[in-house]
Formats: structure tokens, sequence, C-alpha cells
């Protein structure tokens, strides 16, 4: 009876590795380009999700002088620097992001209807 092993049942985690964060599942960066609804037919297209390397106001310059629209560069607490561009510009601001070779287009999330 002694030379057997005793094995105590231990806390099996199925998602420790999922939740360890060198882990690379939901590594990847979205970017996420939205609408939002100002007053009557107004819109505000914000992009958000940039990598910090990126200089905003350059890419807000080229945007702006693209779609001939107005926008800024917003700093939000939680979110880091936000886009904003008058009107609605999502397609256009993907496809620009795409072609300037700044995101790939699997990271680009598009919400709104």
């Amino acid at each position: 009876m002694s030379d057997l092993d005793i094995q105590t049942p231990t806390a099996f985690d199925p998602f420790a590795d999922a939740n360890a964060e060198d882990s690379g599942a939901g590594a990847k960066e979205y970017v996420h380009i939205r609408t939002q609804q100002r007053n009557g037919r107004k819109s505000l297209t914000t992009v958000q999700g940039l990598k910090k390397e990126f200089s905003y106001n350059k890419i807000l310059k080229d945007l702006k002088k693209e779609f001939c629209c107005n926008g800024t560069v917003v700093q939000d607490l939680e979110l880091g620097q936000v886009i904003q561009l008058q009107g609605d510009q999502r397609k256009n601001v993907s496809t620009f992001l795409v072609q300037a070779g700044i995101v790939k287009k699997e990271n680009i999330k598009i919400h709104g209807f």
C-alpha cells in the first residue's frame, strides 16, 4: 500500500493560457471607425485604435485634404487619441488607411448601420 502514489485532484483552469498576458489570443489591435449623429443631418466620424507611433496630426491633415472636410484630434482619457472628422466618412477612411499602408483590412472594424 505504501508503493501507491496518491494523486490529489487540483483545480484545472481551461482558460488559463487564454488569460495570460503574453498569449497571442486576442492580441489583434483593431482600428474602430464609428459615426455619431449630431443634430439634424449632421454627423461625425471617429477613428480610434491607431498605433501610437503614427503621427495623428499628419494622418488628419491628409484625411482632411483627401475628403474635403474638417477634423480634429481629441485626447480621451480611456481611448487615447481619437481622430474626429465631419460627415459620414467611414468607407472613405477605411479605404484610405488600407491604401496608405497604415492598417491591414482585417484589423479595421466599421461600426454603425
